[in-house]
């Protein structure tokens, strides 16, 4: 791949980490890929968002990395927003069927990450209409 390439693929992969992994009130922000962002080591974070798996950074990304992106994808963990005791049943029964391994320390500091960077978002009916001004089909 040119550099071109990997730059343009980079700055994608920003723009989908940061509109599906952040409230839409940060979507407004705009997005800056630094020149020469084709030559990061895939662990760097840039503007918030890890390069290689698209997590977002904070307390906790290292581990979640090293822990759960080993055998599947983050999109895995980015789609599958839990609260904390769900994420421990989820560990719980991954340790028990899949051969995860025990987290030890680790397990607490992966749960903080997950509910606090991917909390449940709250999904329901937009809001109801209103101010319409309805006409009779004729």
């Amino acid at each position: 791949m040119t550099g071109m390439a990997v730059l343009l693929a980079l700055t994608a992969l920003v723009i989908m980490a940061r509109y599906l992994n952040r409230p839409s009130e940060l979507l407004e922000e705009e997005i800056q890929v630094e020149e020469g962002a084709a030559d990061l080591d895939p662990n760097a974070v840039v503007n918030g968002v890890h390069v290689r798996t698209g997590l977002v950074d904070g307390p906790g990304l290292t581990e979640v990395v090293n822990n759960c992106t080993t055998c599947h994808s983050a999109k895995l963990v980015t789609q599958n927003r839990m609260g904390e005791e769900q994420w421990n049943a989820t560990i719980r029964w991954m340790q028990e069927t899949q051969g995860l391994w025990d987290l030890g320390q680790n397990h607490t500091v992966i749960v903080n990450y997950l509910i606090t960077q991917y909390p449940p978002i709250k999904k329901g009916r937009r809001a109801p209409l209103s101010n319409i001004e309805w006409y009779d089909l004729k």
